[in-house]
């Protein structure tokens, strides 16, 4: 059984409602609550447990939503390490306007944290034992830019897999110190890694071929939303076309994904078949409203209609 840890440096409790119609300074009566632990490490571990696999979480939490955070985590029986920090941990918020059917989400920039507070989650990191670590979600202010290149050094010399997806100068410091096994960015976050638009399928698998082939990471996946996901690795590149389902929301799509084609990838699968089961599991995130993520089930019965197609 495939055993991976996760990272979540800036987690939240995420909130998610449901209303008719938004209107400004109106009191808006809400249904459907949601109250999940989010943040993107959290979020991975979620399903990857769902799908089989043993997961640690890791991360930071403070305050007395901290406390709060805790205790949601301890609902979704996972196994976890709790990395103090005095600030307060955020709150995001996802709301489903019934009206227009948009989604609006609201997501805080997090504590301040403190050189202390964030030397200690690589400590804790070198104590713990893992077939692979996953590495999800923003940098919280007060971190440097380059912490998870120090992060990729450290498992390096264990041997561990990273795999890193995050976004802004966190991914551009990131793949620049190398040794990253999968970095999965969205198409705005590849853009804006190489400074340019990327109008094409061909475009994207362009540019993270240009990663691959400057040994930072050995496979990019880019997710391209309603278009699907381009992956580029030393084999080549294949797009996968989206699947024609009904989104009801797309929060946490992307760490299903992650999710998805880690567990495949640790259960010895190939890299392209690893491929279909992210995009498989991405999919049938965006199935469920609010922030409940993948289910077996729904990537199980999506699986068969992933398609790759080599570029």
């Amino acid at each position: 059984m495939p055993a991976i840890a996760t990272l979540t440096l800036n987690p939240t409790i995420d909130v998610a409602y449901q209303v008719d119609r938004i209107v400004p300074t109106h009191k808006i009566r809400t249904t459907h609550e949601y109250y999940n632990p989010g943040g993107g490490g959290i979020n991975v571990a979620r399903v990857f447990v769902r799908l089989g696999g043993n997961a640690r979480v890791i991360y930071m939490s403070g305050g007395a939503t901290g406390a709060a955070l805790d205790g949601l985590i301890d609902l979704h029986q996972l196994v976890r390490t709790r990395v103090p920090i005095a600030g307060p941990t955020r709150i995001a918020l996802d709301a489903l306007e019934h009206e227009s059917g948009k989604e609006y989400r609201f997501t805080p920039a997090g504590p301040t944290v403190s050189e202390a507070e964030w030397t200690a989650c690589l400590d804790v990191i070198d104590r713990t034992p893992c077939d692979w670590l996953v590495a999800s979600g923003s940098l919280p202010p007060g971190m440097p830019a380059d912490f998870y290149a120090m992060l990729a050094r450290r498992l390096a010399a264990r041997s561990i897999p990273l795999v890193l997806d995050t976004s802004g100068e966190a991914l551009r410091a990131g793949l620049a110190g190398g040794r990253i096994a999968l970095a999965k960015p969205s198409r705005g976050e590849l853009e804006a890694l190489v400074g340019h638009k990327l109008d094409s399928v061909g475009a994207v698998a362009g540019a993270a071929m240009g990663i691959v082939q400057a040994g930072q990471a050995r496979i990019v996946a880019t997710t391209l939303g309603h278009e699907g996901a381009v992956l580029s690795h030393e084999g080549g590149s294949v797009y996968a076309q989206a699947l024609p389902i009904e989104a009801q929301s797309a929060v946490g799509a992307g760490d299903s994904f992650v999710a998805g084609m880690v567990y495949a990838l640790a259960t010895g699968m190939a890299v392209e078949e690893a491929f279909r089961h992210g995009v498989a599991a991405g999919s049938a995130a965006v199935l469920r409203a609010g922030t409940d993520l993948a289910r077996p089930a729904d990537i199980a019965r999506l699986l068969d209609q992933v398609r790759i197609t080599r570029l």
